[in-house]
């Protein structure tokens, strides 16, 4: 076996019990590694709570990792959401796939729950549950210096998900962060509070000089991305290259996205963070991009924030101060809390008071919401449950219960189209239809049209799935395509593959998903949007209008997708389909 180590490790936390577990070429060619394998071992007890103690936390590498396949050092971790009942997965950088493949580790599979809180070390092939009691309580920056892990990849949680916040996320190696879906409670409940990584051993690859060339090809393109390597792109300024775009195309979500324009943007864009904390780049291990930015301040590192970040802490809440953004991110980061989620739910909060915030009103309510405290607790709950509990569901700005990140749908209808049918609720990553539609890669396609949108998401969804099986970064996407990630494959792996393979194992990753959340009672009724969008106009200037989103035409691209994706009216997946796709079947 070439590119996967062929060993699983399994840990029992209500047993204490590790195991060694074993696929054949043949699973481990149809689930490729990543969200792959994750949704594979969730599929087995998908319909199982959150938190019950048979629920698994799965963390996978991808067959890439630990080659010199570019931007393929990416961890895979897949539960079940806290915050949405949905499918919970997220991409992460930093070293721990590098370092878990080095230790002879394709992945891990954690159930069982813990009386007490516990630390996982593994090094190589010896792996130890360790008493972590004192290190309960602590922020992950705090709990980074007291296990001082060296070379070692450590990934932590914080005190919001030992307090129960629903959003809550873990921190990788310091700078890097599994968010969105509530993965840090996932780890919580089961009582970890690190996992400790550090391997010896080295990939073996089929074909190093098809490699090599695959390698250089990939290189090559992307140097030649403006987007990527350029001026203005995520290497010079990070993901934060994006506010000036969102800003420009009157799509920046302000005011809880009753608007789509800030007026002081132009303050609050990635030049002034530069400006500002001198940042130096950083990126996961093996990235030749360094999208991440750590600045300086007052003798002071500080991770600076993504794009999101910085448009959900100024225009969706109404500040205008570049250091709060600072302060609030790393907060969050220390804390250990979704950054997306905790602005968003404080943006519904002040639409529903009709109080603006202070900078220190701000912080205070961060970190009432990590620790439970007052009004904090129910914040921690996220927008959707806070504002129904507020009797102001409407004010609450997500989908299938997750909050919306920073692109306003009514200025990029492939965003709407994408949000609404994201297996994880409100997420921009699933299709990402800002390449398309704002970066105008591969091609541009018109921003307010449904037209030619129903295929271009499910083709996307597909495409991001198989990426994040092989745990590379989508980034990467906006230049090089799976035609050159085909031959890395295939180098490493030693199996004859194409573009379309690749592509049809990431249509039967993501239709798995699909499947998940049937049996957890989603359909058609929740691949929805806010009605605000619906009834609503944006902010128009610039010469560009930004009317609400037309439902019926809505709805018939939806439908379209449906009819693509071999779903039924009711967004249900098909027997025929799932067999189709070489996935096993369960009566919905």
């Amino acid at each position: 076996m070439y590119g996967w180590t062929g060993k699983i490790l399994q840990i029992d936390l209500t047993k204490k019990k590790v195991e060694t577990q074993t696929q054949n070429l043949d699973v481990y060619n149809r689930c490729v590694g990543g969200k792959g394998f994750g949704g594979n071992y969730l599929r087995q007890c998908a319909t199982l709570p959150w938190d019950h103690s048979d629920m698994v936390i799965c963390i996978f590498t991808g067959p890439l990792v630990g080659t010199i396949s570019p931007t393929s050092g990416r961890t895979h971790i897949v539960s079940k959401s806290p915050l949405t009942g949905l499918v919970a997965d997220s991409s992460v950088g930093g070293r721990l796939a590098t370092r878990l493949k080095r230790a002879g580790w394709d992945g891990i599979v954690i159930k069982g729950k813990s009386r007490t809180p516990v630390g996982i070390t593994i090094k190589d092939r010896q792996v130890e549950i360790k008493d972590a009691g004192t290190l309960w309580g602590l922020d992950t920056a705090l709990a980074h210096k007291q296990i001082n892990p060296g070379k070692a990849a450590l990934a932590v949680i914080g005190p919001a998900a030992e307090n129960g916040v629903r959003f809550a996320s873990i921190a990788v190696d310091r700078h890097f962060t599994a968010g969105r879906s509530g993965l840090g409670l996932c780890l919580a409940q089961k009582k970890i509070k690190y996992i400790l990584v550090d391997g010896t051993g080295h990939c073996k690859v089929k074909d190093p000089k098809t490699l090599k060339q695959a390698r250089e090809d990939i290189l090559r393109l992307t140097a030649a991305s403006p987007a990527l390597m350029g001026q203005f792109g995520f290497t010079c300024l990070g993901t934060g290259a994006v506010y000036d775009l969102m800003d420009n195309r009157r799509m920046m979500p302000t005011d809880n996205f009753r608007r789509t324009r800030f007026e002081h943007a132009s303050r609050l864009n990635a030049a002034a963070y530069t400006q500002a904390y001198s940042p130096k780049k950083h990126g996961c291990l093996g990235c030749h991009i360094l999208c991440k930015k750590i600045g300086t301040k007052n003798g002071q590192q500080l991770t600076l924030p993504e794009f999101e970040t910085m448009s959900h802490f100024t225009a969706l809440i109404g500040c205008m101060d570049i250091d709060l953004v600072m302060q609030a991110n790393d907060l969050c980061n220390r804390y250990g809390m979704d950054t997306i989620s905790a602005a968003s739910t404080l943006a519904c909060r002040r639409e529903i008071t009709g109080c603006d915030y202070t900078s220190q009103k701000v912080l205070s309510l961060l970190k009432d919401m990590a620790f439970g405290k007052g009004e904090g607790k129910d914040l921690g709950l996220g927008a959707q449950h806070y504002a129904q509990k507020m009797g102001a569901p409407q004010t609450a700005m997500a989908v299938k219960g997750m909050e919306l990140p920073a692109y306003d749908p009514r200025g990029a209808y492939g965003m709407a189209l994408g949000y609404a049918l994201s297996t994880r609720g409100g997420c921009h990553l699933r299709a990402y239809p800002i390449s398309h539609e704002i970066f105008r890669k591969p091609v541009a396609t018109d921003r307010f049209s449904f037209s030619g949108k129903a295929r271009i998401i499910k083709i996307a969804e597909d495409m991001n799935s198989i990426v994040d099986s092989l745990t590379a970064c989508k980034f990467t996407f906006f230049a090089a395509s799976l035609e050159e990630y085909a031959m890395a494959y295939q180098a490493v792996t030693g199996i004859d593959t194409s573009a379309q393979d690749l592509l049809k194992k990431g249509e039967s990753i993501y239709y798995n998903e699909r499947i998940i959340n049937a049996l957890n009672g989603f359909d058609a009724k929740d691949d929805d949007l806010p009605d605000r969008f619906f009834t609503e106009p944006g902010s128009g200037g610039n010469r560009i209008h930004i009317p609400p989103v037309n439902r019926e035409a809505f709805l018939k691209a939806r439908k379209k997708y449906y009819d693509i994706r071999g779903l039924s009216t009711d967004g249900l997946p098909r027997e025929e389909t799932a067999k189709a796709l070489g996935l096993l079947w369960n009566n919905l």
